[in-house]
């Protein structure tokens, strides 16, 4: 099994599930709001999350959860819509999430969600191939086959912007993770968006060409630990526990000697690879490694130019809900207290709070 993407397949179920959720978000809100000493925590495979299925099995994440008196319970799920879903229903109190994704389900519908930790962000993982031809332009009237509604087709639109193109110059044809790699390989399939490690097996033909990749749009594609804010706001020794954990996993994982090797290798196997298959993908992933680096992008100019451009494309593309007349729907605070949307409906706000402390050894 390789390792799957954070933007999996959105699955009809979401459509299906949308006013459940919606009323369940609403049973829930209240009982989130009071203080509490047990959490869940719900992650999906993904290079950059699978630090917290090692910070579980490795004991860190208990260990700082007991020192904040607390339990938190890590759990996988197997699909990364579902684990949202799951999220927004109430069934979880944190997530892991892209920065697209935590708009356009917890947010648009409803839930006021943090991004608690910004820990990395897709830098060459996600790209755009096409066969027999290594210049942008030529995608034009071609059929793009991706994961339709995913950052795939985010990034398809910010490849065709930088080449002075839009979706009107080519045609979308929704096609599975699981058969993109195969879809590639067929005559009449002329261009692809993956991500890796699909992406890594596509381009590894002689006919292959990466002619854009997230590298080119750097931080644009943030990978997120949030939790529901309220319960945060109740219960701050949630984030200072999943905080101190995060930065310690991330000093065990980075080093290079044994117990670094190890843990990699670990969180490898986990995801259906192994350590030179999972290195490789830290590759072309910008990790923020230390608190401080991550204090430094969420404070900077990078994520209101970045979730400017999502809420666009997220509003063009009906992901706001139909009750959304504009992208001003969903309101999205930042660290210096700005507001991008509507300041009556704050859903989505990046938080330093946490990540500051970590840099400077205050958890």
């Amino acid at each position: 099994m390789n390792l799957f993407h954070r933007s999996f397949f959105r699955l009809p179920l979401r459509l299906v599930l949308l006013g459940v959720l919606l009323a369940a978000v609403a049973a829930v809100g209240t009982a989130q709001a009071q203080q509490k000493d047990s959490f869940r925590i719900a992650w999906s495979i993904y290079v950059g999350w699978m630090p917290w299925g090692f910070g579980a099995d490795s004991g860190i994440v208990d260990k700082w959860a007991d020192k904040y008196d607390i339990d938190i319970e890590v759990v996988q799920i197997n699909d990364y819509i579902e684990s949202i879903n799951l999220y927004t229903a109430g069934a979880f109190d944190g997530v892991s999430v892209t920065n697209m994704d935590a708009l356009t389900i917890p947010a648009a519908g409803g839930v006021d969600t943090t991004a608690l930790i910004v820990g990395d962000f897709s830098d060459g993982n996600d790209g755009l191939v096409l066969k027999g031809t290594d210049q942008l332009e030529d995608v034009e009237g071609r059929n793009v086959h991706l994961v339709e509604l995913s950052v795939s087709h985010y990034l398809l639109a910010r490849a065709l912007e930088s080449a002075g193109m839009t979706e009107r110059d080519v045609r979308v044809v929704n096609t599975s993770d699981a058969d993109i790699v195969g879809a590639f390989g067929s005559r009449d399939v002329e261009a692809v968006v993956t991500w890796n490690p699909q992406l890594g097996e596509i381009r590894a033909r002689e006919d292959a060409h990466v002619v854009f990749d997230s590298s080119q749009i750097p931080g644009e594609i943030m990978d997120l630990m949030v939790v529901n804010t309220e319960v945060l706001e109740a219960n701050p020794k949630l984030g200072k526990a999943l905080t101190g954990a995060w930065y310690e996993i991330m000093d065990v994982m980075r080093a290079d000697d044994e117990a670094g090797r190890a843990a990699r290798a670990a969180m490898g196997e986990a995801g259906g690879t192994d350590l030179a298959g999972y290195e490789a993908q830290l590759a072309s992933t910008r990790m923020f490694y230390d608190a401080a680096d991550a204090v430094a992008f969420v404070t900077g100019p990078e994520p209101e130019e970045t979730m400017e451009k999502v809420r666009q494309f997220a509003f063009e593309h009906g992901l706001l809900g139909e009750r959304a007349p504009n992208p001003d729907f969903v309101g999205i605070e930042f660290t210096d207290g700005s507001i991008l949307g509507s300041p009556d409906n704050v859903r989505f706000r990046f938080n330093a709070d946490y990540m500051r402390m970590a840099a400077e050894g205050e958890l």
